[in-house]
């Protein structure tokens, strides 16, 4: 396995891609895309999304070889993707790789002073620009790693490699599903190994092999046309607001623990407790206070984050909480989202929370589903899961994270539900990037030490990739 694979010219790829982040070619790279506003959440930024997709990523993959497309949206009026492949020999293993290009809007105005979403300022360790964590900087990250890689063996890669950018991740991916099944045999591949999320903590190497998945659903109590006087009418018209609080209280107790048991997930499968036996969330210096206490009992913290379901409620409004009156109010409404593994009946979210509420006597509560996403998880006993983590052992001295599922959400059943494939993800970012937010930024000290990471386990892949695909294919022939 890689742990073994002490020959000069793996360190050799790992020393040329640390010198290139040393260097400040890293740094130049990522600024670059950073100053392309490709914001997916704007309409009028769409041309941008073809540009950059033209403009800054054809040329390095051209450069690495690669024969690539810009192909439309399956999805009328969706944001594009690019296609790209190298395919050195047929008999070798064939990685997909991913990534997205698109970013949220810049909310320019909200960064302090010094800063701006559309241009990388290096402060320290921080790099800051909006997409720098998420997810510029990690695919430029994994762009080294290929480029050295390929300059340490003359040449060669050592596998075949196929890739897809999308331009609507922040939307939702809309196309995504529907662009794999149509596009299956330019994606076809023994593995995926893509970088996006946070490590577990900024100096800890970390793998994940899926994503809990996502639903988000509104609750409404909508009684009648107009507020009435609260002392005038108090305690005889029912108040929407207290209708609702108490709905609330019947889906999710005061301490977060789920109470609705049509959402709540099978019992931890034995592997993925033991992948998480070890875990310890929330080690980083600005992780928020953790409450040991909240949250499903019985689990340590890593099982409530990444092997359990949890709900919580995102926005919550009744009356006018701006200038509240003394009037009953008419409506109350909260939208709320589920976080949930594999196993969960999810699907069938709005009718379960339909009966659980008419039990309750709650009819009032209107319940619907908005969207949501499946739920993934690779067995962390799967062979490619295994070498992964051999391999950043092996660049790094240090025994990785691995999680069986990050805690958030990636469009990973696209890749594991639609090409079938084992799926592997080794974020470059940490907890409190403020990815999504002002002030977005990627720490140079994980980049360095991402572009080591990568190179590593891409040199693997050329070494070891043929023999950990065909011990897969032999344990899912049984």
């Amino acid at each position: 396995m890689p742990a073994a694979v002490t020959s000069a010219s793996r360190a050799a790829a790992i020393g040329r891609a640390v010198a290139y982040a040393d260097s400040g070619a890293l740094q130049r790279d990522l600024a670059e895309l950073v100053a392309h506003r490709t914001e997916s959440q704007n309409p009028d930024q769409r041309a941008a999304l073809y540009d950059y997709l033209r403009a800054a990523v054809a040329p390095r993959l051209e450069a690495l070889g690669c024969s690539w497309r810009v192909e439309d949206n399956p999805v009328a009026g969706g944001p594009p993707f690019l296609l790209a492949e190298r395919i050195e020999d047929p008999a070798l293993p064939t990685v997909l790789m991913y990534a997205h290009g698109d970013v949220v809007r810049g909310y320019d105005e909200q960064w302090r002073d010094g800063l701006a979403p559309w241009r990388l300022t290096a402060e320290g360790d921080r790099w800051y620009g909006r997409g720098t964590a998420d997810n510029k900087g990690q695919y430029c990250v994994n762009m080294t790693a290929l480029e050295q890689v390929r300059a340490e063996r003359g040449g060669r890669l050592g596998f075949n490699l196929r890739m897809l950018v999308e331009c609507g991740e922040e939307v939702g991916s809309p196309g995504l599903h529907q662009a794999c099944a149509a596009w299956r045999e330019s994606l076809a591949a023994d593995v995926f190994i893509a970088s996006d999320g946070p490590r577990l903590a900024a100096d800890l190497p970390t793998l994940f092999l899926g994503s809990r998945g996502t639903l988000l659903f509104d609750l409404t109590v909508d009684l009648r046309g107009h507020a009435h006087h609260s002392g005038n009418w108090g305690g005889v018209l029912p108040n929407p607001g207290i209708i609702l609080a108490n709905a609330l209280a019947s889906l999710v107790d005061a301490r977060g623990r789920l109470l609705v048991d049509g959402l709540r997930p099978p019992a931890i499968p034995p592997a993925v407790r033991q992948a998480l036996a070890d875990i310890q969330v929330g080690q980083d210096d600005d992780a928020p206070d953790i409450d040991p206490d909240w949250g499903e009992p019985g689990l340590s913290l890593a099982e409530r984050l990444f092997g359990w379901n949890t709900l919580e409620v995102l926005a919550y409004k009744t009356g006018n909480p701006d200038n509240p009156v003394g009037a009953i109010p008419p409506r109350a409404s909260a939208t709320c989202n589920l976080r949930f593994v594999v196993g969960t009946d999810w699907r069938q979210a709005e009718g379960i929370l339909r009966r659980h509420l008419d039990a309750r006597g709650l009819r009032q509560v209107q319940v619907r589903v908005r969207r949501g996403t499946p739920a993934t998880r690779l067995d962390p006993d799967d062979p490619w899961a295994r070498w992964a983590v051999a391999s950043l052992a092996a660049t790094t001295g240090k025994t990785p994270a691995l999680l069986p599922n990050l805690g958030g959400t990636v469009p990973n059943d696209a890749f594991s539900d639609v090409l079938g494939l084992p799926t592997v993800w080794v974020p470059h970012s940490y907890p409190a990037c403020c990815q999504h937010g002002p002030d977005e930024h990627l720490l140079a000290s994980v980049a360095r030490e991402g572009a080591a990471v990568m190179a590593g386990l891409f040199w693997d892949l050329g070494e070891q990739g043929s023999a950990v695909a065909a011990q897969r294919g032999r344990l899912t022939a049984t």
